[in-house]
């Protein structure tokens, strides 16, 4: 008996858009500075692109570098080459030119698609990429492509467990690792994410996902939309204007929204909200970096309507692992939540032994949303799977009701003096003080303890920030004496990477070289 051959019967991105443009071929697919693309339109034009770029050379299993601020186009690219079997490597534009030769010569990428605005640095980029053969330019040949291009859908067969994605990490300690994700990491990510979140799913219908595009939460925030045949309203790239935030929802009246920590602070700051007609947001989600307790209260203060969601997670799992529902915002303040549908922890120590409820460990996962390797790194992904589980590098602790707190990054954590410091609970404490903006709590050498906690702190009013007494007296109230921050730095604002988290490294660095200027505790 002849066994069929069942390679790409699964769903893939190209699949979902290509089932509504059939089934729903007007709904508006995509918005984006008040223009939009229905299901058909997308669909063509994803089509065109693909074509256009096999043309041009690019095989099934190839990669496609997109080098693009967020747009539509981005969107198209990113379909297009799931759609024509390649590799998609999304690039940070903010990246200079040797940074971007390193993803484009790491991944190996045949093809650039580039917007016009950075053309000069995928340029300067190309030098140092001899894989690179074609290019394509938003806003120059792009069109002109897909316009040469045929329409007929291609005979390509795609096998959701082959890779869709490279994302490469951030890169917060030495070159980025490219997180290899599959056509079906990304599927079940979309899945398990709706079905834990339940049958209702209004709150997808249009969504803006506030990350860019080149990022996971970009990429992944797309997808639920994509899955039900919804709007996915795509904010600008740029510096992040919490007022033309608030007007764009009211605009395309935005159900679901995704932003960092830090743009929530500006956004719930913005003076007058309460007369903004938010009434269509039924949902609103955190993630990427920490959020302390002070700025959750505030969000569920200022958005009483809508179900306030904690997303946790990381590259390497499509991203997210852990949600912490609208129901438990309050009673559960501070949690990352719980595993969602198909994703497996456990918290163990350094000999993968699991913790005691309560106590602090690594928490590590199995789930069919993690990466199937790092590309071109065996040995980074032999440590990344030891013990046959995916090793996140997040300490966290487990309260008696198995809802899970982040309590720092393994390599972040402080040992001072015998004793473990972890930054986050530090960190939450300053946070809450009315004179503090943001902090960032790092270690540095100290002769007596080894290592000692330096308090990083962004005022909220340059003109009147805390003092080191003002702040010393604050913690002795909330932590024991062993946590308490030994010098304090007041600086303007604290560096962050594209994703919004606190480059500690390059603290650290400056305190080193001098230019991070601390004062101690008297």
């Amino acid at each position: 008996m002849t066994v069929p051959d069942l390679m790409g019967r699964g769903m893939t991105m190209s699949d979902q858009l290509a089932r509504h443009a059939r089934t729903t071929p007007d709904v508006a697919a995509l918005r984006f500075d008040g223009r939009g693309r229905s299901y058909a339109e997308l669909d063509e034009r994803v089509t065109r692109l693909a074509r256009a770029l096999r043309q041009r050379g690019v095989a099934p299993g190839d990669r496609i570098a997109v080098l693009a601020l967020n747009g539509m186009e981005t969107w198209e690219a990113y379909l297009a080459g799931v759609r024509l079997g390649a590799i998609v490597v999304p690039v940070n534009f903010r990246l200079v030119a040797d940074e971007v030769a390193y993803v484009l010569d790491d991944s190996g990428a045949v093809a650039l698609v580039v917007d016009a605005p950075l053309a000069e640095l995928g340029a300067k980029a190309r030098e140092q990429a001899p894989s690179v053969t074609t290019t394509l330019v938003i806003g120059g040949d792009y069109e002109e492509a897909l316009a040469a291009a045929g329409s007929e859908p291609l005979d390509v067969t795609v096998d959701e467990g082959q890779p869709a994605f490279i994302m490469y990490t951030s890169g917060t300690t030495g070159r980025p690792k490219g997180a290899v994700l599959t056509h079906r990491n990304l599927l079940m990510h979309v899945f398990s994410q709706l079905v834990t979140l339940g049958a209702d799913l209004a709150a997808e219908r249009v969504t803006a996902p506030g990350a860019p595009m080149f990022h996971i939460a970009g990429l992944a925030g797309g997808l639920p939309p994509l899955l039900v045949g919804g709007t996915n309203v795509i904010m600008r790239s740029g510096g992040f204007d919490p007022v033309a935030l608030l007007d764009l929802v009211e605009r395309e009246r935005i159900n679901s929204l995704f932003l960092v920590p830090a743009m929530w602070a500006a956004v719930v700051a913005v003076p007058g909200i309460a007369s903004r007609d938010l009434s269509c947001l039924t949902r609103i989600s955190w993630g990427a970096a920490p959020a302390s307790t002070t700025l959750l209260r505030t969000l569920i203060d200022t958005f009483p309507q809508a179900e306030v969601m904690t997303a946790f997670g990381q590259t390497e799992c499509s991203p997210v692992t852990c949600l912490l529902r609208g129901e438990d915002s309050v009673r559960k303040i501070g949690s990352v939540g719980t595993p969602m549908l198909n994703v497996e922890v456990r918290i163990v120590d350094d000999a993968m032994h699991d913790v005691p409820r309560g106590e602090v460990g690594e928490i590590v996962y199995r789930s069919p949303m993690v990466m199937k390797e790092y590309w071109n790194k065996p040995d980074a992904t032999a440590v990344a799977f030891a013990g046959g589980w995916f090793h996140s590098g997040d300490l966290v602790r487990q309260d008696e009701d198995g809802y899970l707190y982040v309590v720092d990054r393994k390599k972040d954590m402080i040992i001072s003096g015998g004793e473990n410091i972890y930054c986050a609970e530090v960190e939450d404490v300053l946070a809450a003080h009315p004179k503090v903006a943001e902090v960032a709590l790092i270690g540095v050498p100290d002769t007596r303890y080894g290592e000692a906690p330096l308090a990083v702190v962004a005022p909220r009013d340059p003109a009147d920030p805390p003092t080191p007494d003002e702040l010393d007296a604050w913690c002795r109230e909330k932590l024991a004496r062993y946590k308490n921050p030994r010098e304090y730095s007041v600086v303007a604002a604290l560096p962050r990477n594209p994703s919004g988290k606190v480059l500690k490294t390059t603290l650290r660095q400056e305190r080193a070289a001098g230019s991070l200027i601390a004062e101690p505790v008297v």
